[in-house]
């Protein structure tokens, strides 16, 4: 890899490569460009063809581009455009495929996500729905309660949040659930359902009226089948995530189905106890009743209009895996609880993941946690979306992959049942991938309020399976945020390259063992493109702070 010795600006990194590559001439030929991209880029399908377009788009001078040639601002507008960015830009577009069943993706899904704020005191919004249907997520929550004048509402219950309508809920999302620049395919809503009969009746009829069309009101027709629809089966549909009435229980299933409600209710018990206990330790004013209450929760009974819009995605409760495994059937979907999964994880170990697997090989089940532990664990993590960290930030990052639709293909590894697989062990008969990564310079990072020019470093992280995991940072540049420069290399061996997550952060040293976050850009292993890239910097909550961007150069093998 050719580079100056002491560039002091990107600018200057870009025009050594230039003048490296143009071999004493003017300007840079075709050929010489093709060069360029076969060794440093590493895109050995470019040809002639490629260059010239290359040249087509990116020159404006007019004798140049005649001569089949590019100026250095020609090259410097290439080097900085999409073409090439760090991130895959055939990865911007739907590319995998989409007509497995949608066990075989992971879903970017959404927890609270009425909410824009605190946990307990925050503002429920409808523009929350919005945001997050904009950013790709395919299943949104939705807390309903009973309402004044038969209006049902939504927000957290037992705190003090704001309230907001049902019926403006689901039209906010029928507005803006297939957004052309974002998404058609399938959209869950996953409903935690506490409304009476009488308003769950009011509930079915708004997602009727609303919805129309979209509403899956039927299953489609389609030979017998034992594992669900594809996305594009379910393309422009919404789908409705709840409990569903048992219907005609033979008579020797009936002592069973009995003991079984008796354990979905136990469970459901302990949740609450579990939810309660933690709002009462955050706030006094978690629950109307008194603190210490052993009131009996009012168990909901589901009208039948509402159960009858439940068609592939009817909740059930997780009892153990030994109950899924005999009795779960396809079109049955559950959420694992955080202190339950830790609890199997803790006691059965890799029996645990193996079960894990089995289960979201066959169904549609979430897992509800504060902490991003999606490789581990298999199943879609449903996040708070409006909480900004690492977690959401792994969570952009991995959502952007097939064209930011909201469904990203798993991993063999993860849908085979013939590949047996521990992603907590440190030991695995995998091959592995050599990253080496050089973080060359930053150009253009954002000040803080104060206004004093950054000490910045930055730091890379691979989030992964446990063994993959890790991070290195550059040294720290004193007092210069327009244009540092680090030239420092980085090793990394990646065992499972597919589960894998690749986070460039840059931060702020503001003491001797202290820093701030200034921007980050999160993206799968999968997407990192070779050579010479750009990395765009991201807000804390995912915004664009173009132009602050890092320079890199990239090899894997």
């Amino acid at each position: 890899m050719k580079r100056s010795k002491h560039p002091s600006s990107r600018r200057a990194e870009i025009q050594q490569l230039y003048l490296d590559y143009a071999a004493g001439q003017e300007t840079l030929s075709a050929s010489a460009l093709l060069m360029f991209i076969h060794k440093e880029q590493k895109e050995l399908t470019a040809n002639e063809d490629t260059a010239e377009s290359l040249i087509d788009r990116f020159e404006i001078d007019k004798t140049a581009r005649e001569n089949r040639s590019m100026t250095f601002e020609g090259f410097l507008r290439y080097i900085e455009s999409k073409e090439c960015c760090v991130f895959n830009q055939a990865h911007t577009s739907v590319y995998q495929d989409m007509d497995q069943p949608l066990t075989s993706y992971f879903i970017s899904t959404s927890h609270n996500t009425y909410l824009i704020g605190d946990q307990l005191v925050g503002e429920s919004s409808l523009e929350a729905y919005a945001s997050a249907l904009r950013k790709g997520c395919r299943c949104l929550e939705i807390d309903c309660w009973d309402g004044p004048d038969m209006e049902p509402i939504v927000y957290h219950g037992h705190t003090l949040t704001s309230k907001i309508l049902f019926r403006d809920v689901i039209t906010t999302v029928g507005q803006h659930a297939f957004e052309v620049t974002v998404s058609a395919y399938p959209v869950i809503l996953s409903l935690e359902n506490h409304c009476s009969w009488e308003q769950q009746e009011v509930m079915a009829q708004y997602l009727i009226s609303i919805l129309g069309d979209n509403l899956l009101t039927a299953p489609l027709d389609r030979p017998a089948a034992e594992d669900l629809p594809s996305p594009n089966d379910l393309k422009y549909k919404i789908l409705i995530k709840n409990k569903k009435i048992k219907r005609q229980i033979k008579a020797e299933d009936a002592a069973e189905e009995s003991a079984n409600e008796g354990e979905e209710d136990e469970d459901e018990d302990e949740e609450q106890e579990e939810e309660e206990k933690e709002h009462q330790t955050r706030a006094k004013f978690w629950s109307p009743r008194k603190a210490g209450s052993k009131k009996k929760k009012k168990k909901v009974v589901v009208a039948e209009a509402l159960s009858d819009l439940v068609i592939y995605t009817k909740s059930v409760k997780f009892i153990s895996f030994s109950h899924s495994r005999d009795h779960q059937n396809y079109y049955e979907n559950t959420s694992v609880e955080e202190k339950k999964a830790h609890k199997l994880v803790k006691a059965s170990g890799k029996e645990s993941f193996i079960d894990l697997k089995s289960l979201s090989i066959r169904n549609l089940c979430s897992y509800k946690t504060a902490l991003c532990l999606l490789v581990s664990f298999f199943l879609a993590v449903a996040l708070n979306f409006q909480s900004p960290g690492l977690p959401m930030d792994l969570n952009d990052g991995l959502f952007q992959d097939n064209g930011g639709c909201g469904y990203v293909l798993k991993p063999a590894v993860l849908m085979s049942s013939q590949m047996s697989f521990d992603p907590s062990s440190s030991r695995h008969n995998l091959k592995s991938t050599s990253l080496m990564l050089k973080v060359i310079s930053g150009s253009t990072l954002p000040l803080p309020k104060s206004g004093k020019a950054l000490d910045p470093f930055v730091r890379v992280e691979i989030h992964g399976i446990a063994s993959d995991t890790c991070r290195k940072s550059t040294h720290t540049v004193k007092n210069n945020s327009l244009s540092p420069h680090w030239d420092t290399d980085m090793a990394f061996k990646i065992r499972l390259p597919e589960l894998c997550l690749i986070r460039f952060c840059v931060r702020d040293q503001t003491g001797f063992l202290s820093s701030e976050f200034v921007g980050q850009y999160t993206l799968p292993f999968n997407s990192l493109k070779k050579g010479y890239r750009w990395v765009p910097l991201q807000s804390k909550d995912g915004f664009s702070l173009d132009p602050a961007s890092l320079f890199v150069y990239i090899w894997y093998s």
